[in-house]
């Protein structure tokens, strides 16, 4: 294809020749009409030129016939080395003298001040400022929860709790409605610490000592709570539970229309240990979703992101297989906030059809149908409890 090009010029000839005439004069003292080219008088420094002051300011260089005025910017700037920089008939400022070492410093109120103030007559010395503490305890030992006492006292409402009573909650709730008595004292207080439930009674009955940590695999069913009870009349995972089950407690939460492996336990502190993200347990999701991705947009995932103000940690996240604009997600993450897994998948314009959870940890989902319960075997239990660092 053709064009068209830009037209050529002789220099010589085709441009036109830039005019000629006299100057206008220029420069500070110098008279002309008022236009381009004529200085601008300064009006910090006399016999200087506004454009002289903008330079100046820039290379920090200014300064003002009364020595210390501040520039443009403010600043205090010290009138030494002046002389270097002014120009030539300017007034030269006097130049500063550092005082004579040992010399007596003055104030500006003529007052004379030597070295730092001296403290009062009769004044306390000031205390020596403490020494950093070091921890005695080595750096591979095992993350110790603020919960975990050195001395074995534990809460009365963690005992309890462990022996299967009721929540923690609810424990607190029966101890201010004065149904938890202590050799046949009532007890006012949860914090009440005790080394076992020895003499404890609720509702007069004798509290049984605390049970083994048990750990149960349960399928959660799509549609069902997990929560102890709702208001409202919806379903729980405590409906759909097996009669003949000690009390448990739920290591987490899946949404209500989240399915899949969901960890129960006797033990409190288990239920904690598990739950929290320092301890880098990790979960994985398999998702079903529609709309279009790719695997380089879920590789980014590994980086972590922030939506709408919420950061996400590392997520390793792979595409399984795909039909048409239909496929199947697997994602591996150890922080698990609320609805972390969908509201990243609908970050990317991705419905969520389907979420199951397939592992956590070292447990994993297998074959089992939704609502079936699987009791862990002890010595599994006992191994992880080994690699928490919670073993007794």
């Amino acid at each position: 294809m053709c064009g068209l090009a830009p037209p050529q010029h002789d220099r010589k000839t085709a441009l036109p020749s830039r005019p000629t005439g006299p100057r206008r004069p220029s420069g500070p003292g110098k008279t002309g009409a008022p236009g381009r080219g004529r200085a601008v008088p300064s009006p910090r420094n006399p016999g200087r030129s506004r454009a002289q002051d903008r330079t100046e300011d820039r290379l920090g260089t200014n300064r003002s016939v009364d020595g210390d005025a501040p520039d443009r910017r403010g600043a205090r700037v010290s009138t030494r080395g002046a002389a270097r920089h002014a120009p030539k008939g300017e007034i030269q400022p006097p130049a500063r003298k550092a005082p004579a070492k040992g010399a007596p410093r003055i104030r500006a109120d003529g007052s004379e001040a030597v070295g730092r103030p001296s403290r009062p007559a009769g004044a306390p010395a000031r205390s020596p400022r403490p020494a950093a503490v070091r921890s005695s305890a080595p750096a591979n030992a095992p993350v110790r929860l603020k919960s975990e006492r050195d001395d074995g006292l534990h809460r009365i409402a963690k005992l309890l709790a462990r022996a299967g009573v009721a929540s923690r909650r609810d424990i607190e709730r029966m101890i201010e409605e004065g149904r938890i008595a202590l050799n046949g004292q009532p007890v006012t207080k949860p914090a009440t610490l005790l080394a076992d439930l020895k003499g404890v009674t609720v509702d007069g009955k004798a509290v049984g000592a605390t049970e083994a940590t048990r750990l149960f695999l349960f399928h959660k069913p799509n549609g069902t709570l997990t929560a102890e009870r709702d208001f409202s009349g919806r379903k729980t995972i405590y409906d759909v539970l097996p009669e003949g089950l000690p009390r448990l407690m739920p290591v987490g939460r899946l949404d209500l229309n989240t399915e899949g492996l969901l960890l129960l336990t006797n033990d409190g502190a288990l239920k904690r240990k598990l739950e929290l993200p320092a301890t880098g347990i990790e979960r994985t999701y398999r998702a079903r979703t529609f709309g279009p991705i790719t695997q380089q947009q879920l590789e980014d995932l590994a980086e972590g992101i922030t939506i709408e103000g919420v950061r996400y940690g590392r997520i390793d996240a792979n595409l399984e297989r795909s039909t048409g604009r239909n496929q199947w997600i697997e994602l591996t993450l150890t922080e698990g906030k609320n609805r972390e897994v969908r509201r990243v998948l609908e970050y990317f314009g991705l419905q969520v059809s389907r979420l199951i959870r397939v592992r956590y940890g070292q447990f994993v989902l297998g074959s089992s149908a939704p609502g079936d319960v699987e009791e862990s075997p002890p010595q599994e239990v006992v191994r992880l409890l080994n690699g928490l660092g919670m073993a007794d």
